[in-house]
């Protein structure tokens, strides 16, 4: 069983073994342990896909459209999500590293033992997006995306960007932000209620609050 571990979320990883891996360009209705490298299936329509116990790898899924259906224990590596839009997905035991999902379009996702690492999820809009399990972040850009109406406790969000990042109506308490760039956040303060921060982020939040109450800071 392999596991990750980032700050105190400890996260189930895919386990996959290459030689029960079959190569594999055709999506069709889904995928099981499959391997997939540089496939492009930009624009595709995918109505209640199934794709477990795969890899895929240099893929171009930009502009493609997902209604229900799961990813479950699959490794996606270098592959480009820009502008795809994703309702109604669960996402789970995942590995997401060094992927594109700028613009990108999560609503009433599902997330439970994932990691995306290496990330871009700039312009990205989540709506209702849930973790039901351990989730982190690492090393992602985030910056001008929108969360709303999120439940995201307890998950991790380490050493990311997220200027121009707004939050509405988020539950992120237990979330660890340590080592992440808080600078333009967009958010009311209750937001952030019960985060974890190092010591070095308590300027950005305190020019959050003062953004955020309306302060005047005059120098006498």
């Amino acid at each position: 069983m392999r596991t990750t571990t980032v700050g105190d979320v400890r996260i189930l990883l895919p386990d996959l073994d290459p030689d029960d891996l079959d190569s594999v360009t055709d999506l069709a209705d889904g995928l099981t342990e499959a391997f997939v490298e540089g496939a492009s299936w930009r624009g595709a329509q995918l109505e209640d896909p199934s794709i477990r116990s795969s890899r895929i790898a240099g893929g171009d899924l930009s502009e493609s459209t997902w209604e229900a259906g799961s990813l479950y224990g699959c490794e996606i590596t270098r592959t480009d999500f820009s502008g795809a839009t994703l309702t109604g997905i669960t996402i789970e035991r995942c590995a997401i590293t060094g992927s594109r999902f700028t613009g990108s379009r999560f609503a009433d996702v599902r997330l439970k033992d994932v990691l995306f690492d290496g990330c871009r999820f700039d312009y990205a809009t989540f709506q209702r997006v849930t973790a039901a399990g351990s989730v982190a972040f690492t090393d992602c850009t985030l910056t001008n995306g929108t969360w709303s109406t999120c439940r995201l406790p307890r998950i991790a969000l380490r050493s990311c960007d997220l200027n121009g990042l707004e939050l509405d109506s988020c539950h992120l308490d237990g979330t660890d932000l340590r080592g992440s760039r808080l600078h333009g956040l967009k958010t009311p303060l209750d937001n952030l209620y019960g985060v974890t921060l190092a010591e070095d982020q308590l300027s950005d939040l305190t020019q959050l609050a003062v953004n955020a109450l309306g302060l005047t800071v005059c120098n006498d």
